[in-house]
């Protein structure tokens, strides 16, 4: 036995309602127990091609690039600006939070003339800012936005904006880490050009892949390249070697075990049908929101464009944001987020994304939530919260 000391594994049980991850369905867990084969073994061959039917299924695309990038969601945005961005181009990035300044950053790192488009944080990008932005410019290599906003839980339109980018000759790409299998995301009816998104959010996949795609209209512009894409790892036209069928030319040492976890991620969401997996996290998202509010507590996003799969709500004056959180982590074992830049301190984040989306997570959420800020000294009515939550969901499972 060996004297070097070290830690034995034993993970703790979570309940995963922050922004991601969220938790995994038992099928997805046993999944990633199945034999290991090689990354070209043709047993693994089948799994890709499957798993890239059931992504255009989830995109609703019929794009011929669809495929998961080895990397977390990140580098589903380092390929897109990557790829179809060259020194010189002029990017039009909608910025109202964490993510739209990421990408601005990587934008900029590949050379781009970045043209922000900022909206107060908690508030959509109007149509109207990125069309007065667009007649400013003779030509626009892409207009950029993420579809919803980590940081803030809001839910960008997109169709809108989709069209002014069509107007003025500019790819659309978009940002669905947050919304893709929750929200609806429709790739081919919304004219989105290049989208990404991530495995472990409303997927409920464990993180490490980044689902991709990219229409012919994109692809064009790859092909016209004056200089090889910089990075040899997210090379689209290289992946998609890896990944069409009938060739799957070696790129990289593909990670089976995920490549087996997400296949039955997609695989529950074709079997659960995207309308009600859509309409199951409006239920629990409208619940959530109705008992927080009941609770007497701020929701920060814009009222419009919230988002069902992650709630930003302002933590009352006097809680403590960190004693709330361990608690909500010690105790109950429920994992919620922390604000991020400027919001640190100010909101918690509470996630119901794919497999943590349910009701049971909901009501226990609302009522752990009570206990906690009654013993932080906020006052609320008893049950106010749950009473709420249960109406919604009461009329939804009757409709």
């Amino acid at each position: 036995m060996s004297g070097f000391p070290y830690q034995e594994l034993k993970s703790p049980y979570r309940i995963l309602l922050g922004p991601g991850p969220s938790n995994i369905h038992p099928r997805v867990q046993k999944a990633m127990m199945e034999p290991l084969v090689g990354h070209l073994d043709p047993y693994i061959s089948t799994i890709m091609d499957d798993t890239a039917n059931l992504l255009r299924f989830v995109f609703q695309t019929k794009n011929e690039l669809a495929f998961p990038i080895s990397g977390t969601g990140f580098s589903g945005m380092d390929a897109a600006f990557g790829n179809f961005i060259e020194p010189g181009d002029v990017a039009v990035i909608g910025v109202n939070g964490i993510f739209g300044e990421k990408m601005t950053d990587i934008a900029q790192r590949y050379g781009a003339e970045v043209i922000r488009v900022e909206a107060e944080w908690g508030k959509m990008v109007e149509p109207e800012a990125v069309a007065a932005v667009l007649k400013t410019q003779k030509k626009v290599k892409l207009v950029a936005l993420v579809h919803v906003e980590t940081s803030t839980g809001v839910l960008q339109p997109l169709e809108e904006i989709s069209r002014l980018a069509k107007e003025h000759e500019a790819l659309f790409l978009v940002d669905t880490v947050a919304s893709l299998g929750g929200q609806e995301v429709a790739v081919d009816d919304w004219g989105i050009d290049i989208g990404y998104s991530g495995s472990q959010k409303c997927l409920s996949a464990p993180p490490g892949l980044a689902p991709f795609t990219a229409n012919r209209t994109a692809l064009d512009t790859l092909t016209k390249r004056a200089k090889k894409v910089p990075s040899f790892y997210l090379d689209l036209s290289l992946i998609a070697k890896y990944w069409t069928a009938g060739t799957k030319a070696y790129h990289h040492t593909g990670p089976v075990l995920q490549f087996y976890a997400l296949h039955e991620a997609l695989a529950l969401i074709a079997e659960e049908g995207l309308e009600a997996r859509v309409t199951r996290h409006l239920r629990n998202g409208t619940a959530l929101r109705a008992g927080l509010e009941a609770m007497g507590l701020k929701l920060f996003a814009q009222e419009e464009c919230r988002s069902n799969s992650l709630t930003s709500v302002c933590i009352p004056v006097g809680v403590d944001d960190l004693r709330i959180r361990q608690r909500l982590l010690n105790d109950f074992s429920i994992e919620i987020g922390v604000g991020l830049g400027a919001l640190k301190g100010k909101i918690w984040r509470i996630g119901l994304m794919g497999h943590s989306s349910s009701l049971e997570n909901v009501l226990l959420i609302l009522a752990v939530l009570e206990k906690l800020l009654a013993d932080e000294g906020y006052k609320t009515e008893p049950g106010a919260g749950l009473t709420a939550a249960s109406q919604i969901l009461k009329q939804s499972t009757t409709e």
